[in-house]
C-alpha cells in the first residue's frame, strides 16, 4: 500500500499510538517512517496493524522486564504482569491478522467498450 498522513493516522489509532495532544511522534512507541513501511510491506491497513501489535509485543517485553513487583521500606509497587500485557498484544495481532485475511482488497479493472457496427 501507499502510505499516507491519513493511512498513518489510521494505523497509529489501530495500535493505540495515537500522538497525545501537544506531543510529537517520538512520545509514541512507533515513529511516522516505522509506520510507512509497515503500511508500505502490507496489502491492508488490518495485516499492518498485525504486524504492528506483534513489534508492540516485543517491545513491551523491552519495556516491562521481567520485575513484577518490588517493595522499598514499607511501601510496595505492583506493576502489570508482562504476560498479561504480551498475551493482549499477541491477540491484538492475531484480530487484525484474521481481519486482514478477510478483508478485500481493491482492484482496479479497465473496461474497453465493444466496437459497434
Amino acid at each position: 500500500m501507499t502510505p499516507t498522513p491519513e493511512l498513518i493516522q489510521e494505523l497509529r489509532e489501530l495500535l493505540d499510538e495515537v500522538i497525545p495532544q501537544g506531543g510529537t511522534e517520538s512520545d509514541t512507541r512507533f515513529s511516522n517512517e516505522q509506520l510507512e513501511r509497515l503500511i508500505y510491506r502490507a496489502n491492508n491497513i488490518y495485516a499492518a496493524a498485525a504486524e504492528g501489535w506483534t513489534r508492540k509485543a516485543a517491545m513491551l517485553q523491552r519495556e516491562l522486564g521481567q520485575i513484577e513487583s518490588y517493595s522499598v521500606g514499607q511501601e510496595r509497587y505492583d506493576m502489570r504482569k508482562l504476560q498479561d500485557a504480551l498475551n493482549y498484544a499477541l491477540k491484538m495481532a492475531e484480530v487484525y491478522s484474521n481481519m486482514s485475511k478477510s478483508s478485500m482488497g481493491s482492484i482496479v479493472l479497465r473496461i474497453q467498450p465493444p466496437e459497434v457496427l
